[in-house]
């Protein structure tokens, strides 16, 4: 082999393993880029999830299967509902299972304000509205978010939005897991 060619054959083979290097950095950085946009869209989908989940579920999410859950029980409800054509009223026995015993104090301070707000969700309600699981249900979230307000905190925007398909602005946090009867009469 002569000088010249040996010059020539060095090069390409440096060209070659270059070549080679420049290639694995850019399947290197393919695969990163795949991976990371896969988390991202598996993160996202997690948040979604976690807005779309009923609020009790949400805190059992949180909840440690260990822990004892509290309960603050209220005072029986008895009010006239707002049927028109007969006077109807309801007894509502009412339970609130909250995140520790310190929200069951905190709650428990501002229980006359916490009433009131209830017996005036109650007063508004139809014998018809309540006599099915579903009108239950929502009697129950009115009032999860009426005995939080109280405490300042405004879960009607959250679900307002929530209702329109849109996300809140901020999450906000509800000390209340969950209401629960305890007795539901209408007559």
């Amino acid at each position: 082999m002569s000088a010249a060619a040996a010059a020539d054959a060095a090069p390409a083979k440096g060209g070659k393993k270059l070549l080679l290097i420049i290639l694995a950095a850019v399947v290197v950085i393919a695969i990163a880029g795949v991976a990371a946009l896969l988390l991202l869209k598996k993160n996202a989908h997690a948040d979604e999830d976690d807005w779309d989940a009923p609020p009790a579920t949400q805190a059992s999410r949180k909840a440690d299967s260990s822990a004892t859950p509290t309960f603050l029980p209220l005072d029986t409800f008895t009010v006239n509902l707002a049927d028109r054509n007969a006077e109807r009223y309801a007894q509502v026995g009412v339970t609130l299972e909250v995140e520790n015993k310190e929200t069951a104090e905190r709650l428990k301070a501002y229980m006359p304000a916490i009433r009131s707000n209830i017996l005036l969700v109650l007063s508004q309600k139809t014998s018809v509205e309540l006599m099915d699981r579903s009108g239950k249900e929502q009697l129950a979230m009115d009032i999860m978010r009426e005995s939080v307000r109280p405490l300042g905190i405004d879960l009607a925007a959250q679900e307002a939005a929530q209702a329109d398909g849109r996300r809140p602005r901020a999450r906000v946090h509800n000390p209340i897991v969950a209401v629960h009867f305890s007795n539901f009469i209408i007559q």
